[in-house]
C-alpha cells in the first residue's frame, strides 16, 4: 500500500536534505500530499522512518468501498433530522462525476461560504470535488457579501456555490464592489427554490455563469451543465449526474404522472442510500418494493429531461381542498421591488382546515399589506391563492444551511396567535 500522505517538519534537517526525495524514490514512496508542520519536534528520524514505512503498512486492510464512511443528517426544515449512511463507494462517484460535470481542474479556486460538512458545499461538487481536481478552497466564515468579496479579489476566486437567500444579499451589494469580483466565473445555487427572476440577475448583475443544483444528502443530484441555454439554466434544476440514476414523478396514488405534470419524485440510482439509519418505520414510508425513494419534492420534468422543482409536499397548504404550493406564491412575492425576502407558512383553521401566512422582509417601510396583495392579483394570480395574513419581518430565521426555518416561522406564528 503507498503512502498519500506524509507530515513533516520545516525545523527537520532532512527537508533541507536533497537527498531524502531520492530516499523516497529509492524506497517507492511517492505520496501525493506532503503536510509541513512549523513547530513539529525534530527528534526522529524522517530516513528510519522511509526505511520502515513500507512494511509497517502492508498487513493493515483497505477500508471496504461498500463500508459506510460517514452519517450526513437530513435537512430538517420541514421534519427531525434523520441519519443518512454515505458509502465510500457510493460518495467517491457523486465527488469524482460532479468534479466532470463542473469541469473543474487545477485552476479551480472554490470559495466555501456555506457550511463545509453540508451535502453541497462538501461534494456537489464542493470542497472534496475541488481538491480531487488539485483545484483550491478558499474557506469563508459565512456568506456576508463584503467579506466573500474580499475574498475572491484576495484569492482570486472563480467559483463559489451559495443558497438563495445568500445570493440575494450578494446581488443587493455586488454593483458597488464590481472590481471586487472580477475573478468569479460561475456560482451554483442550490439548496432551496431559485425564482426564475432571481437567477435571471446573476450574468447581469454578478458577471458569472450560473449553475443550478438540485441535489439531497440521500444521493440524487442534478445539475444544469456549463453548456445548457440560458433558459435551462434560468427555468430549471438541471439533470442527474448519471445515466443510471432513475426517475419516477408520480401522483398522491403513486401513478406516474404524465410527462411536463407536477409530481413526487422517486429515485434509485448508484449513489442514492438504501435506508435511514435505525429508522425501519420511517424507511418503510419513504422506499417502496421496487427499491425508490420517495425524496418528499415536488417536481414536472421537461422534453429535454431537467427537473423543475415546484416545492416540498410537506410544504403545501391546503385551503378548503385548494392546493398552494408555497414556493410558487413566494416567487410571485419577490417579484415586487420592495421585497428582499418571503416565505408562506400554513395557518390551522377551523373552516378552511389550513389558511396561510406570508412573512416578508422588505427594503422599503411603507410596504404594506394592501399593496402586495395588488402586485399578486395583477399578476393574475388566483384568489385562493392570496396571503390570508401578511407579517412584516426583519429577516426570516434560517437553518445551518441557509434555508429558510419554517420550523420557527410557525412557531413565531403560534406564539403571536397565543398571546
Amino acid at each position: 500500500i503507498q503512502p498519500k500522505l506524509l507530515i513533516g517538519s520545516r525545523q527537520h534537517e532532512v527537508f533541507r536534505n536533497n537527498h531524502f526525495i531520492d530516499a523516497l524514490h529509492e524506497h517507492c514512496l511517492a505520496p501525493e500530499i506532503v503536510l509541513m508542520l512549523n513547530h513539529q519536534p525534530t527528534d526522529f528520524s524522517l530516513i528510519e522512518w522511509i526505511e520502515t514505512a513500507a512494511t509497517s503498512v502492508v498487513d493493515i486492510a483497505p477500508t471496504p468501498a461498500d463500508e459506510v464512511a460517514f452519517f450526513q443528517l437530513s435537512g430538517g426544515s420541514t421534519g427531525a433530522p434523520k441519519l443518512i449512511p454515505r458509502t465510500h463507494n457510493d460518495y467517491d462517484y457523486s465527488v469524482r462525476a460532479s468534479a466532470e460535470i463542473c469541469s473543474l481542474s487545477s485552476a479551480t479556486r472554490l470559495l466555501c461560504a456555506l457550511p463545509a460538512p453540508h451535502n453541497f458545499m462538501l461534494s456537489s461538487p464542493g470542497a472534496l470535488g475541488v481538491l480531487h481536481a488539485g483545484g483550491c478552497v478558499v474557506m469563508a466564515p459565512n456568506p456576508e457579501p463584503l467579506n466573500c468579496f474580499a475574498l475572491i479579489q484576495q484569492h482570486q476566486v472563480n467559483m463559489a456555490s451559495l443558497v438563495p437567500s445568500a445570493v440575494i444579499m450578494w446581488l443587493e451589494k455586488a454593483p458597488q464592489y464590481q472590481s471586487q469580483i472580477q475573478s468569479l466565473a460561475l456560482l451554483q445555487v442550490g439548496g432551496a427554490s431559485f425564482p426564475e427572476s432571481l437567477a435571471r440577475q446573476v450574468p447581469k448583475v454578478l458577471g458569472c455563469q450560473l449553475q443550478q443544483v438540485f441535489g439531497m444528502a440521500e444521493g440524487l443530484v442534478n445539475y444544469t451543465r456549463l453548456d445548457d441555454t440560458d433558459e435551462q439554466v434560468f427555468t430549471t434544476q438541471g439533470r442527474p449526474i448519471s445515466p443510471d440514476d432513475e426517475i419516477k414523478i408520480v401522483d398522491d396514488q403513486y401513478r406516474e404522472v404524465p410527462e411536463g405534470e407536477v409530481g413526487m419524485l422517486a429515485t434509485r440510482g448508484p449513489y442514492t442510500f438504501c435506508g435511514y439509519y435505525q429508522s425501519p418505520e420511517h424507511n418503510r414510508q419513504v422506499f417502496d418494493q421496487d427499491g425508490y425513494y420517495y425524496s418528499g419534492d415536488l417536481v414536472q420534468r421537461t422534453p429535454d429531461g431537467n427537473l423543475c422543482v415546484v416545492g416540498r409536499i410537506k410544504d403545501q397548504i391546503n385551503r378548503g381542498g385548494e392546493k398552494i404550493a408555497s414556493e410558487e406564491v413566494e416567487e410571485l412575492m419577490l417579484l415586487h421591488p420592495d421585497v428582499v425576502h418571503a416565505a408562506l407558512v400554513a395557518i390551522s383553521d377551523e373552516k378552511f382546515g389550513e389558511k396561510s401566512c406570508a412573512f416578508i422582509v422588505s427594503r422599503a417601510p411603507e410596504l404594506k399589506a394592501v399593496m402586495l396583495r395588488r402586485h399578486l392579483m395583477e399578476l393574475g394570480i388566483a384568489q385562493y391563492k392570496l396571503p390570508d395574513q401578511i407579517q412584516f419581518i426583519e429577516s426570516l430565521p434560517l437553518t445551518a444551511v441557509g434555508k429558510v426555518d419554517k420550523k420557527q416561522l410557525r412557531t413565531i406564528l403560534n406564539t403571536s396567535i397565543t398571546s
